[in-house]
């Protein structure tokens, strides 16, 4: 995550990386333009303040006199009045643009991540994802709704006192015109350094948010290890080094703003040096000198708040590439036009189109390696899988036995070769029409935030509650669900964390059931849970195996005894097929394996008999 992070801000600006944006922006045009012309109002009505000083001043204050001046509180009244609402305006439109923008990046972000393949989040961090959709689209709302048009405001403000300063008196006005690069250059050089420092506090406030995560949600496994001291030791290394690094941003701000003080001091202390000599020799109003005086202290923020803008607008042109990065990340497996055209896609599915599936499946010369990867994991790999088969697979970790699964769902598609279901190419169908086909149970089942019965329907959105609860009797988890609280209405906490193991690989199966797919596939489904709960699983299994293609990825070998056809996986390569008798009587790898894992669960009872 680091190494993203250092990308940063090391980029030169480029107008076509802003105009990636043109899209998001395009029904906001009226928006910002409302925004912007809102805001220059206020910049004139800031400048022309000064000038209302002046002439109260002079027509008023000056001569000791109050003729006219019920039509100059009038006007100025209006102004102020004027400025409120168009302040109000400006913040109303800037809150729209900030949200708005803001959410159609996130949307657009979250939209596309759904039509990525398996393979990105095999090989993209989480926090990195969660970054691009949240951290960066607020950056980039932000910067629209009020960095851009608070630069138009500076923009304005300050050519606008430099031209009222030098209609004034132009003199007068070089002597705080020719401060003003000094205090450019000032803040420029400023500003960098205390972005730069400060973009190291917020890194290293993620490094101590994540130490706060790790440390919560490995508390127990801290505890069992005896390693809350180097927790600590590790956690304090962090915060001192935030500390240091906070002391050093703030000594920055601490050295720049006296700087900025005295300059702007300076240029006070000019003007009334010289301003005051000019109305001594009745060479200049002092109304005038009044609004010199306003302008030079007022000019050096907003140069400030121009020089920050500008830093930020700059520095913002990295989020865009890093959520356009996102946007932007082609599919690995991508259905063609035609196929798109005939079946839909994702978001819009033809499904009239769609043909029943029977569940022939076939691998026919098929090369694989992954897209990272430099070796191929299955080279020239033949197999026919006829309908209705259930079909095993035993190997070492890394042997290669998800990958074949994964590359019969079409999460990943062969690098040579071509899978076939019921005789025809897969890609010759969308992948949402294979996907809605296939029950997927894994060995750790995620659950969404919500209730029961919730988690279960995301198998069929259109199940009745009679559905739902039909398909939890089937893989005996209505007795379960039933034992709880508030039943099926019991919520099920962030990633199922208020239940069980296996009670969460129970609400996946009778998820999986209540789809009703025609492909199963059960990754290691059964190794997380106890043996009570493997047998209710393994009595539901034969049943809901029954005329389905079905791939069973096995750890413990005793619960793949009924399966048709047994694989045996070395190295990407089938190095035994047949049924479990079949391949015990071969007394080959699978015996050895077999023999092994009967001779361990032996033991394992006798010690617990002990």
């Amino acid at each position: 995550m680091m190494n993203f992070e250092e990308e940063e801000y090391k980029r030169s600006f480029s107008i076509k990386v802003w105009a990636k944006l043109k899209p998001f922006l395009k029904k906001y045009k009226l928006h910002l333009i409302c925004a912007i012309a809102a805001n220059l109002f206020v910049a004139f009505v800031d400048v022309m303040f000064p000038i209302f000083q002046k002439y109260a001043i002079d027509n008023f204050i000056a001569p000791m006199s109050t003729d006219g001046i019920d039509k100059f509180i009038i006007v100025y009244v209006l102004a102020i009045v004027l400025q409120v609402i168009f302040v109000v305006i400006f913040t109303r439109f800037s809150i729209y643009l900030e949200m708005n923008i803001g959410k159609d990046l996130k949307r657009a972000t979250f939209m596309h991540l759904q039509k990525l393949s398996f393979s990105y989040y095999n090989t993209t961090p989480v926090g990195y994802i969660m970054a691009r959709v949240m951290s960066d689209t607020n950056k980039i709302g932000s910067m629209i709704g009020w960095g851009l048009v608070d630069l138009f405001w500076s923009v304005t403000y300050v050519l606008g006192v430099f031209i009222a300063m030098f209609m004034l008196n132009a003199k007068l006005a070089m002597y705080v015109i020719v401060i003003v690069p000094f205090i450019a250059i000032l803040t420029v050089y400023f500003q960098n350094k205390i972005l730069n420092v400060n973009r190291d506090v917020r890194k290293i406030n993620s490094k101590i948010t994540g130490a706060f995560n790790e440390g919560i949600t490995g508390s127990i496994t801290s505890k069992t290890l005896v390693i809350e001291d180097k927790n600590l030791e590790e956690f304090s290394k962090i915060t001192d080094k935030m500390y240091k690094t906070s002391i050093r941003a703030t000594r920055l701000n601490a050295i720049y703003m006296p700087i900025i003080l005295f300059f702007s001091s300076l240029a006070v202390a000019f003007v009334l040096a010289k301003g005051g000599n000019l109305v001594i020799d009745d060479l200049m109003a002092i109304g005038t000198l009044s609004a010199f005086i306003s302008y030079a202290i007022s000019i050096f923020e907003p140069i400030q708040q121009l020089a920050k803008n500008i830093s930020e607008f700059i520095s913002t042109q990295a989020n865009i590439e890093r959520v356009f990065g996102l946007l932007e990340k082609t599919p690995d497996i991508v259905d063609s036009k035609e196929v798109i055209q005939k079946y839909g896609d994702s978001f819009s599915p033809k499904k009239e189109n769609w043909e029943d599936i029977k569940g022939d499946i076939e691998f026919k010369d098929i090369y694989f390696k992954y897209p990272d990867g430099d070796e191929y994991i299955y080279e020239n790999f033949n197999f026919k899988i006829p309908a209705g088969t259930t079909v095993a697979l035993v190997g070492e970790t890394g042997a290669g036995k998800s990958t074949l699964v994964n590359l019969a769902c079409r999460f990943f598609e062969p690098t040579k070769g071509n899978v076939l279901i019921d005789g025809r190419d897969y890609r010759e169908r969308s992948q949402l029409w294979l996907h809605n086909n296939i029950g997927y149970v894994l060995q750790n089942p995620h659950l969404f935030s919500g209730t029961i019965r919730e988690n279960l329907r995301y198998g069929r959105l259109d199940a009745t509650d009679e559905e739902v609860e039909e398909a939890a009797k089937i893989v005996s988890a209505h007795k379960v669900i039933m034992n709880m609280k508030e039943g099926y209405d019991s919520q099920v906490g962030e990633g199922g964390s208020n239940l069980s193991t296996g009670e969460k690989q129970l609400i996946s199966f009778a998820r999986a059931v209540l789809a009703n797919p025609r492909i199963f596939v059960l990754d290691e489904a059964t190794s997380s849970i106890d043996t009570e709960t493997e047998q209710i699983i393994q009595n539901a299994i034969s049943h809901l195996l029954k005329d389905r293609t079905s791939f069973l990825v096995a750890h413990r070998l005793s619960t793949i005894r009924k399966a048709d056809i047994i694989l045996v996986v070395r190295n990407g390569r089938i190095v035994e097929k047949g049924s479990h008798k079949e391949l015990l009587k071969q007394k080959g790898y699978y015996h050895s394996l077999y023999v092994k894992q009967f001779e361990e669960e032996v033991g394992e009872n006798v010690f617990g008999n002990k």
